[in-house]
């Protein structure tokens, strides 16, 4: 798959990016009612994966297994239209970035702010996802317990 950005004759937003936007403002509004937010997460999360090309929802599924069995209390949701997951604060920590959102060569998982992976002046916090192993499956695992640290 070749790393392409299409962009209107304006050199604005790709389709994809305005699609992005667009789901990330429903998914504010949404916020806004009630306890309702918390209960569809988990659904809205589901339905992003659903989505997805059978490559990319292969390896969303199972690292939504993984998160959530090594870090049982972030909540799953969806952000910019992608899985993630939450920490108590409402605060994204990690999501899932699936290779056919924008068009790019592999899906990658990608650490927010308030994952706790600093180490020195410089860490990774974007990661590349290629191939569903046991090995990376207990990468992540190690990752996310680091995080929620």
């Amino acid at each position: 798959m070749t790393a392409e950005t299409i962009t209107t004759e304006a050199g604005g937003f790709s389709a994809e990016e305005r699609a992005a936007m667009k789901a990330r403002a429903e998914e504010l509004r949404a916020e806004g009612r009630g306890g309702a937010k918390k209960a569809d997460g988990l659904q809205a999360l589901l339905d992003a994966i659903a989505k997805m090309s059978p490559e990319d929802r292969a390896l969303a599924e199972r690292v939504h297994v993984t998160v959530t069995a090594a870090a049982p209390d972030l909540l799953p949701k969806t952000w910019y239209g992608m899985p993630a997951y939450t920490n108590a604060d409402g605060k994204v920590v990690v999501a899932v970035k699936n290779a056919g959102k924008f068009g790019q060569r592999y899906t990658t998982m990608e650490f927010q702010d308030p994952a706790h992976l600093d180490d020195g002046d410089m860490w990774p916090v974007s990661f590349a996802l290629t191939r569903w192993t046991s090995e990376v499956e207990e990468r992540i695992a190690d990752l996310m317990r680091v995080a929620v640290s």
